[in-house]
Formats: structure tokens, C-alpha cells, sequence
């Protein structure tokens, strides 16, 4: 069985910080919308930012469903989030714990006796390309992982969504936006390299909160050479803009863990 220390490793600790959504009552599942084959690229890129939500604290549980190859863990998390400056989880019972901010990414394993402290290259070794607490954040939130504005797009539609790909083709990695059209959130974002036969994924579905749209669930698969890796997140008993601290203390005699990539 694996431990939760192994999901931080496997896919990137970074990836923890899949909680940034918005919370209340009356949840629904978001479905419908008609893709405008006419509409431009532009028009899309705006709609995608115009429905981006504003927020300042997020505090709920998020369940983790982890499996690669024979193996499999499912856990429950708690955590707490100040958007763009911190994201705070902890397993039952303080275990485990992990903090992340824009500058560092740290966790610690009390039933290992490890804590780790360290940047985000593991997770943009993992992707090909540069990838930092934001892009992250974008990407739990239903966002493009990178900034689709400062890039020229080619349009396609494709099985009812608006289809993106950068019109400058990566030397060393590939991408493909799918955005929904009915709240212009991401459908899909794909990032692969095909040189060293990696493809990473994400694949969303939506709900609706106080008329805000955020992730309902997330999944995310990344295949190698070998090894094919699948997370999934669901997200609960979310609260919105709550007081919070952020407590992280790694405790006395542990041994500080490197992940090499």
C-alpha cells in the first residue's frame, strides 16, 4: 500500500495544492453549452478569464484516490489555503503535513520520521517545462496552467469543446487547451514530450456554487515509458474566506528526505 509520502512523490508534491475552490450551499453539477464555431480565438481566451473567481481563504477536506500499477491508496485530507501565498494540508491525526507557498514546497511524515523541503522542479521536470505555485493554482482551479494571453492559438472544435493549440509548436513538449463552452473552464489540459514518451493530463467536471464555477472533480494521469500514474480529487465541505492559520513545525529528529529527478 502506499503512503500519502509517495503520491507527494510520485506526481509532485505541488500537486497537493489541487484545493482552490470556492465553497456554500446549493451545489450543482454544471453540464450544457453549445461551442460557436465562429467565435474567435481571442473572444475564448477572454471568456476563460472573465470567469475566474475571487476569493481570499478556502478551508474543507479533499479525498485522494492514487493508484499506479498494482498499487493503490485512497486518503482523506484536511487543509487550508490562502489563495497566492499559502496551501496547508494535514492527514488525520497530524501525520502528515505539507505547506506550500510560492517559493518552497515542504511536508513532513511522522510515521517515516522524513520531512522534505525543496522548490517545484520535480513537478516541471515531470510536465517539460517551467511550473511554479501559480500555475499550479491555475491548474486545481480549472485554469490554464499557463497565461493563454501572452501566446497565438489555433481554433478547432472538437467533441463539443473549443480546442487550443499553440500555433509556435514547443520544441521539447506539446500542449492542448480544451475549454468547455458553457463557462469557458478547462475541459482538458494536456501536456506531453513525446521524445521521451511522457504525457501528462487533467481532466475536469464542474460545479456550480453560488453562481461561481469550480472543479466538482479532478483527475489527472501522467504516463511514462513504463508506468501509467492516476489521481483523482473530489473536493467537500468546502468553506469560503473563513479566519485560518497555517501551523508547520517539522519535529525534532527527522531526517531530511531528497527526491532526485
Amino acid at each position: 500500500m502506499v503512503h500519502f509520502q509517495n503520491i507527494l512523490k510520485r506526481l509532485a508534491f505541488s500537486l497537493l495544492s489541487l484545493v482552490l475552490l470556492n465553497a456554500c450551499k446549493g451545489v450543482k453539477t454544471v453540464t450544457g453549452g453549445k461551442v460557436d464555431p465562429g467565435m474567435p480565438v481571442e473572444r475564448i481566451i477572454e471568456n476563460h478569464y472573465a470567469h475566474q473567481s475571487h476569493f481570499q481563504t478556502l478551508s474543507g477536506s479533499l479525498k485522494i484516490d492514487y493508484s499506479k500499477g498494482k498499487e493503490s491508496q485512497g486518503v482523506s485530507v484536511n487543509f487550508r489555503m490562502e489563495k497566492d501565498k499559502v496551501i496547508w494540508m494535514t492527514a488525520p491525526f497530524g501525520m502528515i503535513k505539507a505547506y506550500l507557498t510560492p517559493k518552497k514546497v515542504l511536508f513532513y511524515n511522522k510515521l517515516e520520521g522524513h520531512y522534505f523541503e525543496g522548490d517545484y522542479g520535480y513537478l516541471s521536470d515531470l510536465l517539460g517545462t517551467e511550473l511554479d505555485f501559480y500555475g499550479v493554482q491555475n491548474l486545481m482551479l480549472g485554469n490554464g496552467v499557463f497565461d493563454l494571453r501572452k501566446e497565438k492559438y489555433t481554433l478547432a472544435v472538437a467533441q463539443g469543446v473549443y480546442q487550443l493549440k499553440p500555433e509556435k509548436a514547443g520544441e521539447l513538449f506539446k500542449i492542448v487547451f480544451e475549454l468547455e463552452p458553457k463557462n469557458f473552464k478547462m475541459a482538458s489540459q494536456k501536456i506531453s514530450q513525446p521524445w521521451k514518451n511522457r504525457r501528462w493530463e487533467a481532466h475536469y467536471t464542474y460545479q456550480n456554487i453560488s453562481g461561481a464555477i469550480f472543479p466538482d472533480q479532478l483527475q489527472i494521469v501522467a504516463t511514462g515509458q513504463d508506468n501509467l500514474t492516476a489521481i483523482a480529487f473530489r473536493f467537500r465541505n468546502l468553506e469560503l474566506n473563513q479566519p485560518l492559520s497555517f501551523p508547520y513545525t517539522v519535529p525534532e529528529g527527522f531526517d531530511r528526505i531528497i527526491i532526485q529527478y
